[in-house]
């Protein structure tokens, strides 16, 4: 009785393998083609766009089937890791020719989200952060890493909703749990589009020995435990240039949650979701993938050490102040590729002969980058510059070995320089003259038969071979020649000679390659032992390059450099806010004031929509940010406060997958300012109260400030249309009304952008609506309206109908015609005259001169 499918010895391989990788794509080589089987199959085909096949189709149970080939298949694997998915990647481990039985197969690599290394174009300038959590006795260990460049970092964490924060903060696609995490957590994580991979170590590896050696705490040893031994199990190759893990607090940085950081538009525009339109986008002046990166980790974690900024700032000015230089620096930089990512393909055993050059390309700007800033003879800058290797052992070692311009594979020749050595050059040689012996021979066996035409060829089939036309061929020496093939239109020969230089020839080619890459993997294996000190030069290069891009910057939108106080007061000459005003031009911008003096903490923020309130709020915010990163910001002059939090309310944004409505997240979020701001703190609350009713939001809103005063003593900008409120600096000592200023002309509402003392004097609602373009009658109609109301002091006017009509005074049945047809407050006369007009014996000139006509009369 025959075997089924699945009884077969092949199937039963990959059953085993798939059994270890449950939660993963399988894909299982087979010849040129990766393939999918059962569920993998199913689901492939559907993610993948493939041709869903069967194994055995005409068996009882055929065995879905799909694949990709092998050439094409890191495509489909992006593809399904980009979904979130992993891909457990099955290759043969011995040549099919030399196989017994079935050839054996292993898994080589696991593909995960959050441990991809393919460089994309859009994505060599941000990190692909893996994190692993621990829970210990109510604290959470946190650790995380970036695989491409080996940076680990680990810190410990209070509530579960920092956990949460500092994955979204960080936009991780992967996290490591512990296999007993509760299922509710591991679906909060979820909901955070997070991939959620268990682990339990085992064993312990050198690499967690390594990586923990500067972490004494427990819970975060534990932490890297996972995070570690899940990418030595997933990667199966060394992982030697992970990093000594860097231990951080966030109490040590200013904290601003993921809203904040969506809110202030650090990284992403809220409108379009792209970096473009955000402060990364301005100040990303950088001109190394590394410095791009960690401009990004700046802005993440803002600084509280005073000293740290200002010699970051000193740094800025001396940039500032040496122009050549700088433009000398930046062309050097311009010339390093990523040397993070570089060392990391080093360690990983995948870097081809043009990354070693790139390699040394980007180490060869090293001195030339020391003689520029070393001629600026600056402690701060020097400082720097010594604790900056060279790496010149390095250039000289790939520069004497790999040729200048390798191919992309390592495994087919023409990789090693002629005299890096002996034996390959005697392979080389033996080749070059065995080539020289056949153009010999050619022109001898041309000379000797006679056949002008006669020729030299090779293939990979039949190797060397001597070829003669059919026209000529009863010339040729059979007692000499043997035939090899028959073509249509020739014969081609062999001869013991020529098969004696084959033999050598290809002898000679073929242990020329494998020497070739026997040797470039030793040049490779010298170069892992330096990477320790090419990610050292690494960190240096691209604080310089952030540095200086912070110096291109400010002298470009003339940024000034802030100057910080122990005082609890800001003061802000000309702010502006960055983004917008590189966007509409400087100028268009029109900049303002912020004075807050000790006794000041609330600043209540009046005036029409539109008129600039956000703008003026997210601008101290954003201003705060640069001057906290050391970079120079946007105004005249500016004295600031360390800040240690920035917490936001602005936008109506909900989350209804929770089940929070718009009203309950602005209270969630006004409630974290309030129950976590210190004095220190910075908050920005934009038109609290709004989602509810009027009265509910004038209490809340009212009771809000009132705390703040007596409680939290934060400075905080807080804008309200609730003019009421305008009353409580009065009552308060630490509010002071600002407002917007507006005006009307002809009717007409103009924005004046400029934040001015005191309080609006109206809303202009109406005026904005107008702006909009609502209908004439309907905003005629809400004027009325609120005549009544400011007149009443109400909020509401008798109920009335429009399709049935109600007792009501006569001007309001007057008001509610208005949205009759036809419209009444249209000219008669003119309507009359536009009736009795004959178009049809007009010329173009005189209907022309008409509509103008007309159109005068009406807007007289």
């Amino acid at each position: 009785m025959p075997q089924t499918t699945k009884e077969t010895p092949m199937m039963q391989q990959y059953l085993k393998i798939k059994k270890d990788y449950p939660d993963a794509f399988l894909f299982y080589r087979i010849g040129d083609f990766y393939e999918m089987f059962y569920d993998d199959a199913v689901k492939g085909a559907q993610l993948l766009e493939l041709t869903l096949t069967a194994r055995n189709k005409n068996a009882a149970d055929p065995i879905p089937m799909c694949g990709v080939p092998h050439h094409a298949a890191q495509s489909y694997i992006d593809v399904l890791v980009d979904k979130g998915y992993k891909v457990a990647v099955c290759e043969q481990l011995e040549d099919p020719k030399d196989a017994r039985g079935m050839v054996k197969r292993g898994i080589i690599k696991l593909v995960t989200p959050g441990t991809s290394l393919e460089d994309k174009p859009n994505q060599s300038h941000e990190n692909n952060y893996l994190a692993a959590i621990v829970v210990k006795k109510q604290t959470y260990g946190f650790a995380y890493t970036d695989l491409s460049t080996g940076e680990v970092k680990v810190t410990k964490l209070q509530s579960w909703e920092q956990v949460q924060n500092e994955l979204l903060n960080l936009r991780s696609k992967e996290v490591v749990v512990a296999s007993d995490l509760p299922t509710e957590r591991q679906q909060q994580l979820q909901k955070l589009g997070l991939l959620v991979s268990t682990e339990d170590p085992q064993q312990s590896f050198a690499e967690v020995q390594f990586v923990t050696q500067s972490v004494q705490d427990d819970t975060q040893k534990q932490a890297i435990t996972y995070l570690i031994s899940y990418l030595v199990e997933t990667q199966k190759r060394s992982l030697a240039h992970l990093q000594i893990a860097q231990v951080y607090q966030n109490s040590k940085y200013l904290q601003m949650d993921h809203n904040v950081q969506s809110n202030l538009e650090l990284f992403r525009s809220l409108r379009t979701g792209e970096k473009t339109g955000t402060l990364a986008w301005l100040l990303d002046a950088t001109k190394t993938a590394m410095g791009s990166r960690l401009l990004k980790q700046w802005l993440q974690r803002p600084l509280l050490d005073v000293e740290q900024l200002k010699q970051r700032q000193s740094i800025v000015q001396i940039f500032l102040d040496n122009f050549f230089q700088r433009g000398n620096l930046q062309d050097n930089l311009t010339k390093v590729y990523d040397l993070e990512r570089l060392a990391g393909r080093v360690s990983f055993g995948n870097v081809n002969g043009r990354d070693l050059i790139q390699l040394v390309t980007s180490l060869e700007q090293v001195p030339q980058i020391k003689a520029t800033l070393l001629d600026l003879h600056e402690p701060l800058i020097d400082d720097l510059l010594s604790q900056m290797p060279e790496c010149q052992d390095v250039v000289d070692l790939i520069e004497a070995a790999i040729v200048d311009d390798p191919p992309i594979s390592i495994t087919e020749g023409n990789l090693i320089r002629d005299g890096y050595n002996q034996q390959l050059d005697d392979y080389r040689d033996a080749m070059k003259n065995g080539k020289s012996w056949l153009v010999k021979l050619q022109a001898d066996e041309q000379a000797a038969t006679g056949i002008k035409n006669l020729k030299i060829g090779f293939n990979r089939v039949f190797g060397y071979y001597i070829e003669v036309t059919n026209a000529n061929k009863d010339q040729v020496p059979l007692d000499r020649y043997q035939r090899k093939q028959t073509l249509t239109n020739a014969e081609r020969y062999i001869t013991p000679e020529l098969k004696e230089k084959e033999h050598l020839i290809l002898e000679s080619e073929e242990k020329s390659t494998l020497l070739e890459h026997h040797l470039f993997t030793e040049v490779r294996q010298q170069v892992k032992t330096q990477i320790e000190r090419i990610q050292k030069l690494a960190q240096i290069l691209a604080q310089l390059d952030v540095l200086q891009g912070f110096a291109v910057v400010s002298e470009a939108q003339h940024y000034v450099r802030p100057q910080f106080t122990e005082q609890h007061e800001v003061q802000i000459v000309n702010g502006r806010h960055p983004v917008v005003e590189k966007v509409l031009g400087k100028q268009h911008y029109i900049p303002n004031d912020v004075q807050m003096r000790d006794q000041t903490d609330i600043l209540l923020i009046t005036g029409p929509n539109m008129s600039g309130k956000s703008t003026y709020m997210r601008q101290m915010a954003l201003i705060v940010i640069m001057a906290q990163i050391g970079c120079f910001v946007p105004a005249d002059e500016a004295t600031l406060p360390i800040f240690d939090q920035i917490f936001t309310r602005i936008g109506a944004a909900d989350d209804l997958i929770a089940g929070n409505s718009t009203f309950m997240v602005e209270m969630m979020e006004a409630n974290d300012a309030l129950q976590h701001a210190t004095q220190n703190s910075l908050i920005i609350f934009d038109e609290i109260g709004r989602g509810t009713a009027t009265y509910d939001g004038m209490a809340l809103a009212q009771a809000i400030i009132e705390y703040l005063d007596k409680v939290v003593h934060a400075k905080t900008f807080f804008s309200t249309h609730y003019h009421e409120l305008t009353a409580l600096e009065a009552d308060l000592t630490t509010v002071q009304n600002v407002h917007v200023d507006a005006t009307e002309e002809n009717g007409q509402l103009v924005f004046l952008h400029k934040v001015l003392a005191g309080p609006a004097d109206k809303s202009y609602g109406i005026h904005v609506a107008k702006l909009a373009s609502l209908p004439t009658k309907l905003l005629k109609r809400a004027q009325t309206i609120l005549d009544k109301l400011e007149q009443k002091n109400t909020t509401t006017l008798p109920a009335q109908s429009v399709s049935e009509p109600q007792p009501t005074p006569t001007s309001e049945v007057d008001q509610l015609a208005l949205f009759d047809a036809p419209s009444l407050d249209i000219n008669q006369d003119l309507l009359e005259e536009l009736k009795k007009a004959n178009l049809l014996k007009m010329t173009p000139l005189e209907a022309l001169n008409f509509l103008d006509k007309l159109q005068t009369e009406l807007q007289a």
